[in-house]
């Protein structure tokens, strides 16, 4: 048995590199260096966090608070759960900086030294679109899809950039998930 799950581990890490491989150099076109390298900087959304918490402040007023509060919970938690729970835990090499990988990888973006599993910034924007998705679903009724591609273009940039595994974005996606699910819950229960 202990057999069968380490070549069944071995087959997974073999077709997460196949598959990081395709996506980093076999998917490389200008349209995708053009969106994807600048949609996984942080600082671009910087308007878009801004309108959300100006919206919220506009439409939420006695419950503005809560929102605000719960915000920072579900950043805060996903953050730590993936940079320094999971990622100093199980200690992935970035694809980048992976020496079997560096004659295949197309580093668009300067290589952090830091791990690779789970993807933070999977985390962190799939707990921010589902925690938008549900605290947020009476106003943005037209929006709460878009939120979630807007998390998932972020989330498949790492992979296109050279930073990530699909395996490290997957994780990362159900994490973040869960962590604001956990919260936009709690906070849609709270506004009842």
């Amino acid at each position: 048995m202990t057999a069968d799950l380490a070549i069944l581990a071995i087959d997974v890490i073999k077709y997460d590199m196949q598959l990081f491989e395709f996506i980093n150099s076999g998917m490389s076109n200008p349209i995708f260096d053009a969106v994807l390298t600048p949609a996984r900087n942080k600082y671009i959304w910087i308007p878009f966090y801004i309108f959300i918490l100006a919206f919220v402040g506009f439409n939420y007023k006695e419950n503005k608070l809560y929102f605000y509060v719960f915000a920072a919970l579900t950043v805060i938690s996903s953050d730590q759960l993936s940079s320094n729970l999971i990622k100093k835990t199980v200690k992935r090499i970035r694809p980048c900086n992976e020496i079997q990988l560096e004659q295949v990888v197309v580093e668009r973006v300067h290589c952090s030294t830091g791990y690779s599993f789970t993807s933070s910034h999977a985390t962190n924007h799939f707990a921010v679109a589902t925690f938008l998705f549900l605290s947020l679903s009476r106003y943005l009724l037209l929006f709460r899809w878009p939120i979630l591609v807007w998390a998932g273009v972020i989330a498949f940039a790492q992979i296109y950039v050279g930073v990530h595994y699909p395996i490290d974005i997957l994780c990362g996606t159900i994490l973040g998930i869960i962590v604001g699910y956990i919260f936009g819950t709690i906070l849609a229960s709270i506004n009842r």
